[in-house]
């Protein structure tokens, strides 16, 4: 399976983050599962690539041109795919991917969980979509999406588009097991505009 990494780029983060990074990583390689991330040699994104790398498994990595420069991408990558822009990097993230990891990261990060569940939502694509919430770091955005739905500005069933862990044996087992839902994008439709 190939599985696509959101994360962090920053190594200023806490240990505990890159521990549990490596570790999701080395499950990966132990399971056989090709990495595909943003190919940053720092923060989750680095910590996620050793774990793999230290177990041989494959590493695919999409970065925009203008990010090779010393330090900014890992160097074990198996593929190293350029390209030239960031929204073509998103895209490929997206398209080559059988599954998505949310991990810790910044406005990047975020910037790429709505997307890909806003995609998942318009039925754009009915690929797994976990959530890696290590050490509770996205309990806010969760309480945030649940008023969200609660005060009826997000659906219910947006809420099922998405499963949350801190268990890294449990979610992979999730993706691998997971069994796409056939939604009825009409009503999916119905629901938003009842809500404008």
């Amino acid at each position: 399976m190939k599985i696509t990494v959101y994360g962090a780029a920053s190594d200023k983060i806490h240990e505990k983050f890159k521990t549990a990074g490596e570790i999701l990583g080395r499950k990966m390689g132990e399971r056989k599962h090709t990495l595909i991330f943003g190919a940053g040699d720092n923060g989750m994104m680095g910590s996620v690539a050793r774990g793999v790398s230290e177990k041989g498994g494959e590493i695919i990595g999409i970065a925009p041109t203008f990010f090779n420069v010393d330090g900014v991408l890992y160097e074990k990558c198996t593929k190293l795919i350029g390209t030239k822009t960031m929204r073509e990097r998103k895209k490929l993230l997206e398209d080559e991917a059988d599954a998505f990891i949310i991990t810790p990261g910044g406005v990047g990060t975020f910037d790429e969980f709505f997307e890909i569940l806003t995609l998942k939502q318009l039925q754009q694509h009915n690929k797994a979509l976990a959530i890696f919430n290590i050490d509770g770091y996205f309990d806010d955005m969760l309480k945030m999406m649940q008023k969200g739905a609660d005060t009826e500005f997000i659906s219910d069933m947006t809420l099922e588009l998405y499963q949350v862990f801190e268990d890294v044996d449990e979610m992979l087992d999730y993706l691998e097991s997971y069994v796409p839902k056939e939604e009825d994008v009409y009503r999916l439709r119905n629901l938003l505009e009842e809500k404008m």
